[in-house]
């Protein structure tokens, strides 16, 4: 990849990148970006169930979460790019598009819900406690509002991962359609100018989905605007 492009016009002007963008047209944009949020979008969901049913898993029984966050750090330390060819011929490709999703969101979605429970206030969970209030009690009213924010940072985070890794399945092949394959295809083809405008495309992309997830926080979670900044 990087061999052929060093061989091209490697960094086409932003009015280059603008007329290809243009030539391409809508409908080349739409069957590729169509296919990789829908990829995107279901890793998104797996890997943040995943993340936030290992966390509760912690909430509960509070001396698995070592062993639980080891397991979350053993997963964002594996290099997408070198276990991907292994998903790939398990999964298959399109499984595989959603599967590196999952991973990448897992240990953001997993970290961010423990640290958030782990916020509460002790003098809150005693005030709880004095007051007959039980284990249950606790957790529903105290810890998982102090968590609510750190979760919500953690689900803006997901999104860019979760597109990543489905673009990172789809470079790997065994798909028709997406962002990763259109990549490949513009790689092999030494079309730069193509190259960085669907780039551009899917941090914006990312950015948007980002951004809206914070919006949606915002509303959820008014009491920590002055946490977030």
């Amino acid at each position: 990849m990087t061999a052929n492009l060093e061989n091209s016009t490697s960094f086409p002007s932003p009015v280059d990148v603008a007329r290809s963008a243009v030539a391409d047209g809508w409908p080349f944009y739409e069957a590729n970006v169509v296919p990789t949020l829908t990829r995107a979008a279901q890793g998104y969901l797996w890997g943040n169930l995943a993340g936030l049913a290992l966390a509760a898993v912690v909430l509960v029984v509070p001396r698995l979460e070592d062993v639980i966050t080891q397991l979350g750090v053993i997963s964002a330390c594996l290099p997408v790019t070198a276990i991907g060819p292994i998903v790939m011929v398990i999964f298959g490709g399109r499984a595989s598009s959603i599967f590196l999703g999952a991973l990448l969101v897992f240990f953001t979605t997993l970290v961010g819900a423990v640290l958030g429970m782990r916020s509460a206030s002790r003098s809150s969970l005693d005030l709880v406690a004095a007051y007959g209030g039980g284990r249950w009690t606790q957790i529903r009213k105290v810890q998982l509002m102090s968590a609510l924010p750190a979760i919500v940072t953690a689900l803006q985070v997901a999104v860019p991962a979760a597109l990543l890794g489905a673009v990172v399945g789809e470079y790997l092949g065994g798909i028709d359609a997406g962002i990763g394959v259109a990549l490949n295809a513009a790689q092999r083809q030494i079309q730069p100018d193509r190259v960085w405008a669907l780039s551009i495309l899917a941090g914006l992309i990312a950015l948007g989905g980002y951004a809206l997830v914070g919006l949606v926080g915002r509303v959820l979670t008014p009491w920590a605007k002055e946490t977030r900044g």
